[in-house]
């Protein structure tokens, strides 16, 4: 089973990779995703995973009764899970509990101005009029297109690999995105629809899940606007790294042996395969999936012929923000503070300009608050709240302990003074993570917290390739890759890697030099 084939789409056949020997490095969300894809079709499947946990950025401190998650907050997109799960006859019910939000979330606006989003998306419209007379209307309009958006999105970009210049070569992509605004910015889209400020914030804070600003990302994420107001906002009982308990039981259930604190040291070719090196063993196989990223691996993984970017592509690259966590047990109730709170300047383009253009840190931050223990009593001890702050930051920032004191005093006097909740005096437990975090203990380029960003120059098959060019039996999932940066773009990835391993690994050496893209037989 050697060599590449131009085919895309898998099978849910359970024997179509039966005997290969795989490893997948690294058990976040796109690890473990293609750990269960590739046992689920027969394959023998190693995970390697560095640190004592699973999960990647996607952890959980799990101290003095706290049960914090450190990364990953919002599930959003359940039809991603659904999917997921249904491909091994499961569903995400049989692995942890959902509960549905309402509000979605609340919003602070530095002006003293107080909102919720509701659950019911009927009672938006009437939210939006109240700022801007035609809103109502205008919004309804919007996430017509949103949805439309979506759909498109979800089945054409998502679901379906385009990781390649030729897989976007497809007539079917033409005709089912009329209408969709490919090239504007999300700016000059949202602009179209609403004046007032508060509402084009309303409409791209969901930017952050992607990485981006309302300048540099393309219109076409507008269907964010959908996954928000129509998709719902969930939680999962215990917090994200739940649902990573729930994938690595289904792993063990597929047969996957998983073997934590197994840092990989090298990935070399081999005449019968590809040789992965740990500090205590090296393993043959057949083929690699790496959910570390692609510039870790270059680096440091393999050997320097084999690198397949250089220092300049990287350098050359623009990165979602990095971010100052603060990880706080807090004595007692927090309200007003909702699970999800977002608290906002009324003019938040000086936060982004200090993101994206000029690197420092914000000095009137907007920023989220996740209080999980207002719907979820699992996750603190008794009396006790979790809070989360977040501070969207530049990645690369330096973030020495005499940076992250300041801002600390800066952001919980800044809390105090917009939503009226003073955490300072009742903070039982505490712990941070900023730049230094993300670089050293991920191995993620210029310490970024989530990747790539979502830039037009950076969609689709602009991203890193799901098939490695420097070692033909190395593939990538994970955010660096497509479809992108968010849980459910990383539960895919796994999908579409093995994907297009089972589509190398079974087509043989004529069938790689002549078949054709998967759009012509799909």
């Amino acid at each position: 089973m050697t060599g590449r084939s131009d085919q895309q789409g898998g099978s849910s056949d359970p024997t179509a990779l039966s005997g290969l020997d795989t490893v997948v490095i690294g058990g976040g969300i796109g690890g473990l995703s293609a750990a269960c894809h590739l046992a689920g079709r027969g394959a023998n499947v190693r995970l390697l995973e560095r640190h004592d946990t699973l999960g990647g950025v996607a952890g959980r401190i799990e101290t003095e009764g706290f049960r914090i998650d450190t990364g990953p907050s919002w599930y959003l997109m359940p039809d991603t899970f659904e999917r997921f799960f249904s491909a091994f006859d499961r569903e995400p019910s049989d692995y942890y509990d959902l509960t549905r939000l309402d509000p979605h979330y609340r919003v602070f606006w530095k002006d003293g101005d107080r909102i919720d989003v509701p659950d019911d998306p009927a009672a938006l419209p009437g939210l939006f009029e109240a700022y801007e007379s035609g809103a109502g209307d205008a919004l309804e309009s919007y996430l017509d297109m949103a949805q439309h958006a979506y759909e498109v999105g979800i089945e054409e970009f998502v679901y379906r690999d385009r990781s390649r210049f030729r897989d976007c070569l497809d007539p079917r992509i033409l005709k089912a995105a009329r209408g969709v605004d490919l090239l504007s910015s999300m700016q000059e889209y949202v602009e179209e629809y609403f004046e007032h400020p508060k509402l084009q914030q309303l409409v791209q804070y969901t930017l952050v899940f992607l990485g981006g600003s309302p300048h540099n990302t393309p219109a076409i994420y507008t269907l964010m606007s959908h996954v928000d107001f129509n998709l719902g906002v969930y939680h999962p009982t215990g917090g994200i790294a739940s649902v990573i308990d729930g994938m690595a039981d289904l792993a063990t259930e597929l047969g996957v042996e998983i073997e934590p604190n197994t840092p990989v040291s090298a990935i070399e070719p081999h005449p019968d395969g590809v040789l992965v090196s740990t500090d205590s063993k090296t393993h043959t196989v057949d083929r690699v999936v790496s959910n570390a990223n692609p510039y870790h691996v270059e680096r440091d993984l393999l050997s320097p012929t084999a690198t397949e970017y250089g220092n300049q592509y990287w350098e050359d690259r623009t990165y979602a923000p990095s971010a100052f966590l603060m990880y706080l047990g807090v004595e007692g109730e927090v309200n007003p503070l909702a699970h999800h709170t977002l608290v906002l300047p009324t003019d938040w383009d000086d936060h982004f300009e200090a993101i994206f253009d000029d690197p420092q840190w914000p000095a009137d931050p907007a920023y989220y608050v996740n209080v999980p223990t207002v719907t979820d009593d699992t996750m603190a001890p008794a009396g006790h709240s979790v809070v989360v702050v977040l501070v969207p930051i530049a990645a690369g920032l330096a973030d020495g302990e005499t940076a992250r004191s300041r801002y600390r005093e800066q952001v919980l006097s800044d809390l105090a003074t917009h939503t009226g909740v003073d955490l300072r005096d009742r903070i039982v437990f505490e712990r941070s993570a900023c730049v230094s975090e993300f670089a050293d203990r991920f191995s993620l380029p210029n310490g970024s917290a989530l990747g790539l960003a979502h830039t037009l120059r950076q969609t689709g098959p602009l991203r890193p390739s799901i098939r490695s060019s420097a070692i033909d039996e190395l593939y990538y999932a994970g955010s660096y890759t497509s479809p992108g940066i968010g849980v459910p773009m990383c539960l895919v990835s796994g999908e579409h890697a093995v994907d297009a391993l089972e589509a190398d690994a079974t087509a043989g050496p004529i069938g790689r030099l002549v078949s054709p893209p998967a759009w012509l037989s799909s």
